[in-house]
């Protein structure tokens, strides 16, 4: 697999809010689940935004760009919708916000592209071009870029965007897309165990279901990465052998494998990951294969 995913590819499912202001920081600390006023230099951030009830309405990786000014990169298909409801909650803030997807170029670094970044959510600005490491694809080292637009791409072979977005899928950190739009709490994707909560961060939309589902031990799915013959794609309903009236959980993000049939990170039911058939879109849909995480998940607090 790491043989295959190596180079450089254009991103054009994502886009770009950008969040500029003497409070930039600060808003966004107040709206999301992650700790933007203890952003230092070098570091990034994953990010989700929730509403009440602790559901996530978009993530983003977000990336400082200089004093009051941060971009959030997040899939092109919510980005509307997003600014639109992050921007109700400025008020008072001094923070501006606007889709800067048409200033930016973006790029995925994968392989020898993406080496030297250090531990995911680093953070390396190279004048105006910025890369932030992101969680390994199966070993394989990935990093996100992102310039203003006009600016030269890395040198570097090229790299499908299907390969991209499959690597993005073999990382098992899922971004937030319009068919699982509110489909989750936080952890229902692991963002407590990749970087994406910060638990001592004080409140924000959802917060205290956020950290019940922690606290508690309330929580009752996961994420993992799955394999399938035939096609999945993101808001699939999974079902289990033991229940096939009800779902027993969601395909978060798909994509077409280079070796053949599909790879999806999917949020599923504790107790149906255990064993036994677990099928995608009908009982007797795809049959899925669960596999192993490949990162430990965060305990409960």
């Amino acid at each position: 697999m790491t043989a295959v995913l190596d180079g450089i590819a254009p991103l054009p499912h994502l886009g770009v809010i950008r969040v500029e202001g003497e409070d930039a920081a600060t808003f966004l600390h107040n709206q999301l689940t992650q700790d933007f006023a203890g952003l230092a230099p070098g570091h990034a951030r994953l990010a989700a935004f929730c509403n009440a009830k602790g559901r996530m309405q978009a993530s983003f990786i977000a990336v400082p760009l200089g004093a009051g000014d941060i971009a959030l990169v997040t899939p092109r298909d919510l980005l509307e919708r997003t600014l639109k409801r992050l921007s109700m909650f400025v008020l008072r803030a001094r923070a501006r916000l606007a889709d800067a997807t048409a200033a930016f170029e973006l790029r995925g670094l994968a392989g020898s592209a993406a080496s030297g970044l250090g531990q995911p959510w680093s953070h390396q600005a190279d004048g105006t071009a910025h890369r932030v490491a992101l969680h390994p694809a199966d070993g394989t080292p990935r990093a996100l870029w992102l310039a203003p637009t006009g600016s030269a791409a890395p040198a570097g072979s090229q790299l499908s965007p299907a390969l991209w977005q499959w690597g993005e899928v073999r990382s098992a950190v899922a971004l937030v897309s319009a068919p699982v739009f509110e489909a989750f709490v936080p952890q229902m994707l692991n963002y407590e165990s990749v970087g994406g909560v910060n638990f001592k961060k004080g409140c924000y939309p959802g917060q205290e279901v956020v950290a019940r589902s922690q606290f508690r031990g309330t929580l009752k799915r996961r994420a993992f990465p799955a394999h399938a013959d035939t096609a999945l794609a993101a808001g699939m309903e999974l079902f289990h052998e033991s229940d096939l009236a009800q779902p027993c959980g969601l395909v978060a993000q798909a994509a077409e494998a280079p070796g053949g049939g599909w790879d999806a990170i999917v949020s599923i039911q504790l107790s149906a990951a255990q064993g036994g058939r677990v099928t995608a879109g009908t009982g007797d849909g795809a049959e899925l294969a669960l596999q192993p995480l490949p990162y430990p998940l965060l305990a409960d607090i």
